[in-house]
């Protein structure tokens, strides 16, 4: 069954003046994003590059603003011409931004300053300091001192937009401890924080006499994922870890003896000592053994997806059940392509359940559903699939006449992944507007050529296609971003040279052909980073 007919734009506009609308606060705004939708998916729309620039420093974006130098300059780029929101004074290294999350105020909240209520950014530096910088202005509104005892490194959503984790770098002690076999205890560790007003959880140490030769751990919704070098996933209650091990509760800005020391906690040089500290070995709720640690959790009901820990699996998916581990039905999935990358698989984000697997010239979208007649088990099925665009080619097992006379057949194979056929290289989920975004590649000549196609999230329909202007060259890191009426290709080049390019929506280009091509211009010369 096809997707329902639904009225079109100016009826949606009427509707809307009028008030036609059910009781649902909403409304309004879904009917504002069908209505953009719309305009984004028809013909006559197009996407026009308004803007492209350099840096020698990474490019990161969130929520409609480009971030440069390390997060210290940040341009809008939600208006028609980009606009730089500040840009924070020159620093010294160590004060330099490591990592940063943005946060944008939960509704219904009561928040104790008026600041509170607009979006913050929030940001590690490189000398342990947690700040508040606000998303606007580029004004510092909190700083927190973290510790000396460790540095910390990266910065994370335990809860999104609620609960943030800010973790340690490794500690692998150095070269001449190693040689001489002296032993590390602490291995990493764990900062946890609930976010506006800012307020300590604790920090948590994850040590090697509990826990064994740990790689890398890290904590989301609620619980604490500790993984290993053979393959072990370890999942444990970071609720039940705090009750049982937290040795004093901390509150930020309260003096506090420790150790033998006063200070006040997250000021320097005091800073935040360690007040979780796990001395037994805490319940295990769950653990699974998968290649390259890879694990994920979702659909309804639960279950996971991992890789058989073993090098010639890779490319093999299994999915089970979280609650017995059972194989769900048809739940070994295996893309029969023969390409130099491999394959991924991820949850769908939209929340459905569904599974997403991508290949180099396909994109599957799972369902996961009851058996028939058994409720107790589920199984995986295809809702629908996207296929790249190919034709076989002409030239393949063609017969060669040698100049005897004898006809040789000759038999080779290309790889799926073939720079001159199309390839898909990005798959994401626009959530407000409903769509998957695909970006597929074809090697043109001696460049590549890329364009992104927008997809009916629901029925897997292409609805639109923009070319990007810009060359692809494969062997370079790419990520696209498209965001309501925007799209953004950010690209890293040897060197360490970043470009950002800069896609705006426009529904009749030929009159703003000319104006477009002088801003470029001009934007140009206006922005160096």
């Amino acid at each position: 069954m096809g997707p329902s007919q639904k009225p079109n734009v100016c009826g949606r506009l009427s509707r809307r003046a009028l008030g036609f609308f059910s009781r649902d606060a909403g409304m309004v705004q879904r009917t504002n994003l069908g209505i953009l939708r719309a305009l984004v998916c028809q013909e006559s729309t197009k996407f026009k590059n308004v803007w492209t620039t350099h840096s020698k420093s990474p490019i990161a974006y969130e929520r409609g603003r480009i971030y440069f130098n390390n997060y210290r300059c940040c341009v809008s780029s939600v208006a028609s011409e980009p606009r730089k929101l500040y840009e924070m004074p020159k620093c010294s290294k160590s004060e330099k931004i490591e990592d940063a999350l943005l946060w944008e105020c939960p509704v219904g909240e009561m928040l104790p300053n008026p600041s509170d209520y607009k979006s913050s950014l929030i940001a590690l530096t490189a000398h342990n300091w947690l700040l508040r910088i606000s998303a606007t202005t580029g004004k510092v509104l909190e700083k927190i001192y973290l510790a000396s005892y460790c540095k910390f490194r990266y910065l994370s959503w335990d809860t999104p937009q609620e609960v943030i984790a800010v973790k340690s770098a490794q500690n692998k002690g150095s070269t001449l401890a190693r040689q001489a076999g002296i032993q590390q205890p602490v291995l990493l560790y764990l900062a946890v924080f609930r976010v506006l007003p800012f307020s300590l959880i604790g920090i948590l140490e994850i040590n090697k006499e509990i826990f064994g030769n740990v790689t890398d751990a890290t904590l989301s919704h609620g619980i604490l994922i500790v993984m290993y070098s053979s393959g072990l996933v370890r999942l444990y209650s970071f609720q039940a870890i705090t009750k049982q091990f937290m040795q004093q509760k901390l509150d930020l800005g309260c003096a506090c003896r420790w150790g033998g020391t006063t200070g006040t906690v997250g000021e320097a040089p005091f800073g935040i000592p360690c007040n979780i500290k796990i001395t037994d070995t805490p319940p295990l709720l769950f653990e699974v053994s998968s290649l390259e640690n890879a694990f994920q959790i979702g659909g309804h009901p639960w279950h996971y997806i991992i890789t058989p820990n073993k090098k010639k699996q890779k490319g093999v998916f299994h999915i089970c059940a979280l609650k017995d581990n059972s194989l769900a039905k048809n739940g070994i999935q295996e893309m029969e392509c023969c390409s130099l990358e491999s394959d991924w698989i991820y949850f769908h984000p939209d929340a459905s359940g569904r599974i997403i697997h991508v290949g180099p010239n396909q994109v599957k979208v799972l369902k996961l559903s009851e058996v028939e007649n058994n409720s107790a088990q589920h199984q995986i099925s295809e809702d629908f699939v996207i296929l790249a665009n190919r034709e076989k080619n002409k030239n393949e097992n063609l017969p060669t006449v040698t100049a005897s006379g004898r006809v040789v057949k000759r038999s080779f194979t290309i790889l799926d992944d073939d720079p001159e056929q199309e390839t898909f290289k990005i798959v994401d989920y626009e959530d407000e507007l409903d769509l998957l975004s695909v970006v597929a590649v074809t090697q043109i000549d001696a460049e590549g050529k890329a364009h992104l196609d927008f997809h009916c999230n629901e029925y897997g329909t292409l609805l639109k296609s923009i070319p990007l202007m810009e060359s692809w060259d494969v062997t370079y890191s790419h990520e696209v971003y498209f965001d309501r009426d925007l799209v953004l290709h950010i690209e890293q080049k040897p060197s360490r040279v970043f470009s950002c390019y800069v896609y705006q929506m426009v529904c009749d280009p030929g009159e703003e052909e000319e104006t477009t091509d002088k801003r470029s211009k001009r934007d140009h010369n206006n922005f160096r980073f």
